[in-house]
């Protein structure tokens, strides 16, 4: 399921990029049209923009906008980066791996599923971008 978090960031995105002209855009506009509140916004902002998928300006004619163009940023990348593992289970995570205590990996058919799982689910995730959900 995704958090509450990476939901809002979505929305913010999408709406950064249904704006289409890339001007920056204040964080109090963003959060009054997506019904986002401010200083929960505010943190998520601050995250993509360390991570290179937003940049900002300060002062007069400031906000946020994209440094990557929303054609670039897949859904995955913004999941991992708010959320963490996109797998369901770690032991099947390509970015966040941890062995199951419990468990052979190598014979446990609930692993060999959940890879099948992550997989379909990468397929779509490492494919659709923000551009993609921008369109609606």
């Amino acid at each position: 399921m995704l958090s509450k978090k990476t939901q809002y960031a979505f929305q913010a995105l999408m709406y950064l990029a249904q704006k289409g002209d890339n001007e920056p855009v204040l964080i109090a506009e963003i959060s009054k049209k997506k019904k986002i509140p401010l200083k929960f916004l505010e943190n998520i902002l601050l995250e993509l923009r360390k991570a290179g998928i937003l940049a900002s300006k300060k002062g007069k004619g400031g906000g946020y906008y994209f440094a990557k163009n929303p054609k670039d940023i897949q859904l995955a990348t913004v999941m991992r980066l708010l959320d963490g593992p996109i797998s369901l289970v770690s032991c099947v995570s390509l970015y966040f791996y941890e062995k199951c205590k419990n468990c052979d990996e190598k014979s446990c058919g609930l692993h060999t599923v959940m890879e099948q799982v992550r997989d379909v689910n990468l397929r779509i995730l490492e494919k659709k971008t923000v551009a993609d959900i921008a369109k609606g």
